[in-house]
Parts: C-alpha cells; sequence; structure tokens
C-alpha cells in the first residue's frame, strides 16, 4: 500500500513540476510550484522525516510560494495570459536534461554502496533534537533568513509601487 501512495505523491509533484515550466500563465505556474512543495512534503512524510515535512509546507509552501505569487502580482505588467510566451528552444532544454540523466543513472549505477553512516538511525526523537539545534546553536543564521526573507519583499513592494523623484 505504502507503494502506491509514493507513487501518487511522486507523479503530483512531478506532474505539477512540468505544470510549473509548461504553463503560459505565470500565475498558474507559481500555484503549480506550491503544488509541488506539497508533494514533496507528502513524500518526507512517507521517509520519516516530518520535521522536514513541516518545514517544507511552512517555508516553501506557505512563505516562498505566496512570495512569489505576491511578487507576480506585484510586478506584472499588461495582462497575465501572455505574460510567458512560449519559449522556441525547447529542444536544447529537453538535451541538457536526458544528458544530466544520463550522467546521474551513470554514477547511481557505479557506486554500490551508498551509505553515509556506518550503522542505523539510532536517535528516537530527531524532531525534538534538530529543532533544539536550530533554535540554539543556529539562532542567528535562523533569523538572519526571516529578516532577508522581510527585506525581499519589501524590496518587491517598492518595486511595484516605484518611487517618485522629488523635484
Amino acid at each position: 500500500m505504502s507503494t502506491i501512495v509514493f507513487f501518487i505523491f511522486a507523479i503530483l509533484a512531478v506532474a505539477a513540476a512540468w505544470g510549473v515550466v509548461t504553463s503560459k500563465n505565470i500565475v498558474h505556474s507559481a500555484l503549480f510550484l506550491a503544488l509541488t512543495f506539497v508533494g514533496v512534503a507528502a513524500l518526507y512524510v512517507m521517509l520519516n522525516a516530518e520535521f522536514i515535512a513541516a518545514v517544507q509546507i511552512l517555508v516553501y509552501t506557505g512563505a516562498v510560494s505566496i512570495m512569489v505569487v505576491f511578487a507576480v502580482m506585484l510586478t506584472l505588467r499588461g495582462d497575465v495570459g501572455e505574460s510567458s510566451p512560449e519559449n522556441k528552444k525547447w529542444g536544447w532544454g529537453l538535451f541538457v536534461a536526458g544528458l544530466v540523466f544520463v550522467m546521474i543513472t551513470a554514477v547511481i549505477l557505479t557506486n554500490a554502496d551508498w551509505r553515509i553512516l556506518e550503522g542505523p538511525w539510532t536517535i528516537q526523537n530527531s524532531t525534538a533534537a534538530l529543532s533544539n539545534l536550530l533554535l540554539t546553536n543556529y539562532m542567528i543564521p535562523f533569523e538572519a533568513a526571516a529578516i532577508l526573507l522581510t527585506v525581499a519583499l519589501v524590496g518587491a513592494v517598492i518595486l511595484a509601487k516605484g518611487v517618485r523623484e522629488n523635484k
């Protein structure tokens, strides 16, 4: 049963990512991006990484996707339906994507042992340990990222509104 659920969420994430790339409406692309983030969060839950899934939902789906939608809406000029014209060089993109796929496949097939740890992960409550570490030793970078995101959103609003020159 877990294999079926995995394939459902994997197909959801890949299909939404395809929608991000192929949608001609930039607002729809941003919403497909949020759906992609939700699909990836579900895959994290299936890997028993609940904390990473929660961060994926809160930070990426909640903050980054909404910030992208606001930035698009604030800076958009003209018709939304014509905001992302079709790219004429999709063949080169397909070629490069295929080449990267072949290289990653070759790396995966030539390496027999992918274990990073010598033994299994033994910490039972990794979410509490990770959150304790994040809010103690890495508190300054955590707050710096929050300030950086706030400044980026304020900058998008200023760019969208425009600055009037005083004469």
